[in-house]
């Protein structure tokens, strides 16, 4: 198992794992992000059986043990199946999340209490600020929410823009026409009327960098890119409800 390494902003890395076995034949990213700060993050764990691999990718930036927070977007397995390995590995790690994933999930998933965050909280890693977002049922799951990093304009943005293939790490080229056929095909997000307002919203925070956990990041006006994404889901939306 190849764990690929990109600095796709200042001190913000993504490590991505291609699994050309899922939605093959043209596989699938699975991607987390590693901010470096004086008290560092990881955005996404990576399932169980991923956690050497990546693990070891981490360690060849800075000491697994040193990592202090550990966050992602909602309660799945490859968001957060290997939580409690990085806890392990991680003394003084703790897991941060909104408060309704830790009333529903993680008070009892997670070996040690978790950190609730208020829709809007900040964490200032030292180097690094990240505002958390509540976003419930976008894409998908009561507990969802994002991460906005404000030092590099980085929206952490879980498996909004979900892309199937292997592409750059990186791109100024539209995710929206990848990430529609992608979600043509899994039918992912949950379509309600919530869902392109819930991402207009986040076109407001006007990223630099859109970070992804399944495909290419974007790099540019993320503003126009999240709100062609929100234009695609107003019309999937108006489909079904038709």
């Amino acid at each position: 198992m190849t764990v690929r390494t990109d600095e796709i902003a200042d001190g913000v890395f993504r490590l991505s794992t291609f699994a050309p076995e899922v939605a093959a034949p043209m596989g699938f990213t699975f991607n987390q992000y590693l901010l470096r700060a004086d008290q560092p993050l990881i955005f996404h764990t990576g399932p169980r059986q991923m956690f050497a691999a990546i693990s070891e990718a981490v360690g060849r930036i800075m000491p697994v043990a040193g990592l202090r927070w550990i966050s992602f977007g909602h309660v799945e397995s490859d968001e957060c199946g290997s939580m409690n390995q990085w806890l392990a590995a991680a003394p003084q790690a703790q897991v941060a999340h909104g408060a309704t994933a830790c009333m529903v999930s993680l008070n009892d998933l997670a070996d040690r209490s978790p950190r609730p965050l208020a829709d809007g909280e900040v964490l200032d890693l030292g180097g690094k600020r990240v505002r958390w977002i509540d976003t419930p049922h976008v894409p998908h799951a009561w507990e969802s929410g994002l991460m906005f990093e404000e030092t590099t304009g980085t929206l952490l943005a879980g498996d909004l823009f979900t892309q199937v293939g292997d592409g750059p790490a990186l791109t100024r080229e539209s995710l929206v026409p990848n990430a529609a056929q992608t979600e043509d095909m899994f039918k992912s997000s949950s379509l309600t009327a919530q869902l392109a307002p819930t991402i207009r919203r986040l076109a407001e925070l006007r990223p630099a960098t859109i970070a992804v956990m399944h495909g290419s990041c974007f790099a540019g006006d993320g503003a126009t890119e999240l709100s062609a994404l929100a234009d695609y889901y107003e019309r999937a939306f108006r489909a079904a409800s038709a």
